[in-house]
């Protein structure tokens, strides 16, 4: 992914989800609209809403209509890290959505939610989180996938001292 000139700013937007449960999930902290969009390839202002039930998410977006896993959202810095029991609740979903493939690594957009990330860090501080938060879950990645994304978190850091 190439940065652009553009200044990096901060955009701040109504958040599209909605707990319904009293007794928030464990993975609940992931589940952002970033996600869904790459998940489904769709864009923000397609989605309605994302509401965060006890046991799983259901997507209401132009188009689509879906109960997601808790597990295939992909961990975000600024709350709680992933725990080993994260660790495993993601394995599962990845050996069940892979079956017969003895893969149990991340599915393929989750690398493009962490460079887009990378991009939008307003901060050197907050970029190197996201890398931090990387090398915490590297477990999820293949080797080629991980240094794609080592390269990218260089890249924007390069960019982010030169701006």
């Amino acid at each position: 992914m190439v940065s652009s000139l553009k200044a990096k700013r901060l955009v701040i937007r109504e958040s599209k989800i909605v707990h319904k449960s009293l007794t928030p999930h464990r993975l609940a902290r992931f589940v952002t609209e970033e996600a869904v969009c790459l998940m489904f390839q769709i864009n923000f202002e397609d989605i309605y809403t994302v509401e965060c039930w006890r046991y799983v998410v259901y997507v209401h977006a132009k188009g689509v209509s879906k109960f997601v896993s808790y597990a295939s959202f992909p961990p975000i810095v600024g709350v709680q890290l992933p725990t080993e029991s994260d660790f495993i609740k993601w394995r599962k979903r990845w050996r069940k959505q892979h079956e017969g493939d003895y893969r149990k690594q991340a599915p393929k957009w989750w690398a493009d939610f962490f460079i887009q990330e990378f991009w939008q860090a307003n901060s050197e501080s907050v970029l190197y989180s996201w890398r931090e938060l990387i090398e915490l879950i590297n477990f999820a990645f293949h080797e080629d996938t991980l240094q794609q994304l080592r390269n990218s978190y260089q890249q924007e850091k390069s960019f982010d001292l030169v701006s």
